[in-house]
């Protein structure tokens, strides 16, 4: 293997105009990691304005840096003590926030951030699992404990984490229904939502009843509205930033924010659904990796269902040549 690889990077804390396609040192797999030779990976466009993209945990400056915490690809190299899995192994996993993403030729990723991936699906959908749907069963299972025959409403339900929720909320036994765009009502009710609502049409916005469980995928500061749906004792979940506590008064709810954490056992179990075909994964846009800075660009303006996915190479493990680009079946 060369030691090095081409890799899209930061030198300096910014948006994607600071990103730029170079050559950079391949990573070696430390104590505990193992070395992934990466297909797919999903990005996030928030992540730029996140300080763990920039800094370690002990506060230092860690540029420059490469984004991209969703990764699909196979093992080639194995750190010390790694003994779960092994050379050829197809994974997929959440890639720590204060460390290295996997826009790049290769990754180098602790295995309690990784699991067998679901083979049913190409690199590119499995790229889109890890973060957003770790992040809606965390959410419905962990923080809410969402119980079968509770009423789910789901906030931004064509969002990457929403459209997991909705159907995570279907698949443990609830009664779902969603905000989204108008013009992504047919899509939040093709995956599992009882009721699509367009969020910008006041009439819709009046006709919700106060659910169990509320979760807020929308993204930004949790609105009065969000509140307002919540019943007296149910649960209101975010994920942008806590729930403002003048907001909730002396209301009787229980609020939850939380940061998605590295799960093995729910990383296995999200890849069974997928395989049995209980869970689906959308993508929204597929690029190359030379292309990486206009994907984080367009991204963070674009609507519409599913994650961007960086496409690094085929199934055959080749390095993707831009005409050959997979792309989402319409």
């Amino acid at each position: 293997m060369a030691d090095t690889m081409m890799a899209l990077r930061s030198h300096r804390r910014g948006g994607p105009e600071t990103l730029v396609y170079e050559s950079a040192p391949v990573p070696v797999a430390a104590l505990g990691e193992v070395l992934i030779e990466v297909h797919a990976a999903a990005i996030t466009p928030a992540e730029l304005g996140w300080d763990e993209t920039w800094r370690s945990e002990d506060g230092s400056d860690r540029t420059p840096t490469i984004p991209s915490h969703e990764v699909s690809g196979v093992v080639v190299g194995l750190g010390e003590g790694v003994d779960r899995f092994s050379i050829g192994d197809q994974v997929y996993g959440r890639i720590g926030f204060n460390r290295d993403g996997a826009a790049a030729e290769y990754a180098a990723v602790p295995v309690s951030d990784l699991a067998l991936r679901p083979l049913s699906v190409s690199h590119v959908e499995s790229a889109t699992l890890p973060l957003a749907a770790l992040t809606a069963w965390q959410a419905l299972a962990d923080h809410a404990r969402l119980q079968p025959g509770e009423h789910v409403v789901v906030l931004g339900g064509a969002g990457g984490v929403g459209a997991f929720a909705v159907q995570l909320a279907r698949y443990f036994g609830a009664a779902v229904s969603s905000t989204a765009r108008g013009a992504d009502l047919d899509f939040v009710l093709a995956i599992g939502a009882d009721v699509a609502l367009d969020y910008t049409n006041a009439n819709d916005n009046n006709v919700l009843d106060q659910a169990d469980v509320v979760i807020d995928a929308v993204g930004g500061p949790t609105s009065e509205r969000a509140v307002r749906l919540v019943r007296a004792g149910g649960r209101l979940v975010t994920f942008s930033q806590p729930v403002d506590a003048a907001l909730t008064g002396d209301r009787d709810l229980q609020t939850f924010f939380f940061i998605v954490e590295a799960n093995e056992a729910e990383l296995s179990a999200i890849a069974s659904l997928v395989d049995s075909g209980a869970l689906r994964p959308t993508v929204a846009r597929v690029y190359g990796l030379p292309e990486g800075r206009a994907a984080y660009a367009e991204s963070s303006v674009l609507h519409g269902p599913g994650k961007t996915v960086l496409a690094v190479r085929d199934e055959h493990g080749n390095l993707y040549a831009e005409e050959r680009l997979p792309q989402p079946a319409i």
